[in-house]
């Protein structure tokens, strides 16, 4: 029962995430740390922005927002994979 709702988020999220407009986390408080005690911008900065850019395939205000979302998106999507794959298998063992 876990595994299957497990399995079933893993397809939500992406989904909701591409239904969301691509300027749906540009407003509102930051809340890196690095941003809200020291006023410095860390270099991960812009990323989660960027990576809803990339989502949405608008790759020049992705990297803009944060030239990293390049390396950071294609790799998250492997792994979301890898794990979602493997959850999949072990699901379909036990049904």
């Amino acid at each position: 029962m876990l595994l299957a709702l497990a399995l079933f988020m893993m397809i939500l999220i992406p989904i909701t995430l591409l239904a969301l407009p691509k300027t749906y986390f540009d407003e509102g408080t930051a809340i890196c740390l690095s941003r809200v005690i020291l006023d410095i911008e860390c270099p991960a900065c812009g990323l989660t922005r960027a990576c809803m850019r990339l989502i949405h395939f608008d790759f020049r205000e992705a990297y803009y927002f944060n030239k990293m979302s390049f390396i950071a998106m294609p790799l998250l999507s492997w792994l979301w994979a890898k794990y979602f794959w493997r959850n999949l298998k072990l699901f379909r063992s036990l049904s």
